[in-house]
């Protein structure tokens, strides 16, 4: 049984202490695999979607950068002889760490968007943008999420009305904090509704986390897959693969549990000797024999995925 507690219940619980309770379990990798990516000129893909299907092809979005830049692109990949190509005739958009959900039988998908900073001169702000279509080819763009947050996810309920994970930062999140909120339909999102969710009692104020993708699980719980990061005493940043539950009618959650390390994949580069200890959770694929792949953004420079067991397994009893 799942313990659920309300944020006055909770107290925040450091990664040392998480990452110290997922190495003293007994935990499996079936399976490691890098995938591979054709087609880009030789730059990296990182920070992957999980495959899903649109008109009857599976499909990965994916970062697509040089390794000297942040400027990316997110494109369309599809499989073909073991490689991901790009996908011919699909858009290509100006973004990040790309994301996608269904709601109401329509593509929601969206990523990080970069622009110059409106007060800082020769700095970059972002944003979340998000985009809508019954297809890849027919995605338009609906709704920007508030200047200098990324990490903004939405996920349809079982009563069909939306949820919406958000992830501010500075006054309000410091580093970095997950909010909840919850509207009856996508016409009802605005800034104002994602400014005002209020935040979970997870993260020390000197680490942070996001949501990456959520589930809804047969019960009505949703299962968030997401990351949880710190930096250590040399500046080098840490993030490692996590899930929790969260109750959408009471907004009672459970405890952040860690998934996966990075020493959990295959070795391969880095973008940045700082980077180097990096897992960014882009999306997980259940099956029904109780193991499940978890596709994985690693040290910004590569994709890869990991076949564990489902972690949300626990979580729909």
């Amino acid at each position: 049984m799942i313990n659920l507690l309300t944020d006055k219940e909770r107290k925040p619980i450091s990664v040392e202490e998480l990452l110290s309770d997922y190495r003293n379990k007994q935990r499996v990798i079936f399976k490691k695999e890098k995938l591979i990516f054709r087609g880009v000129n030789h730059k990296d893909v990182y920070n992957i979607t999980a495959p899903f299907q649109d008109n009857g092809e599976w499909v990965i979005a994916g970062r697509v950068e040089s390794r000297d830049s942040e400027h990316s692109q997110v494109v369309f990949f599809v499989n073909r002889n073991d490689a991901w190509v790009p996908r011919q005739n699909a858009p290509v958009f100006e973004l990040q760490d790309p994301f996608f959900t269904k709601i109401g039988g329509e593509f929601i998908f969206g990523g990080v968007e970069i622009f110059p900073h409106p007060t800082v001169q020769n700095s970059l702000s972002w944003r979340t943008v998000f985009y809508q279509g019954k297809t890849i080819g027919e995605l338009e763009r609906f709704f920007e999420g508030p200047d200098g947050m990324k990490d903004l996810r939405l996920i349809e309920l079982k009563d069909g009305s939306v949820g919406i994970f958000t992830r501010p930062q500075g006054k309000k999140g410091g580093r970095g904090k997950i909010g909840f909120t919850t509207i009856d339909s996508l016409k009802d999102l605005s800034i104002d509704v994602i400014n005002e969710a209020p935040l979970f009692n997870q993260f020390l104020d000197d680490e942070w986390g996001g949501a990456n993708e959520i589930h809804l699980l047969p019960n009505g719980m949703l299962g968030v897959l997401g990351h949880i990061a710190r930096f250590d005493s040399k500046g080098n940043r840490h993030y490692y693969s996590m899930i929790f539950e969260v109750n959408p009618e009471t907004r009672e959650y459970s405890d952040i549990k860690i998934i996966a390390e990075r020493a959990d994949f295959l070795e391969g580069p880095s973008k940045r000797p700082d980077l180097v200890d990096v897992v960014f959770s882009g999306g997980l694929i259940r099956y029904p024999n109780g193991k499940a792949e978890l596709y994985a953004g690693i040290s910004d420079a590569t994709a890869q995925r990991i076949t564990i067991a489902d972690p949300f397994t626990q979580l729909e009893n």
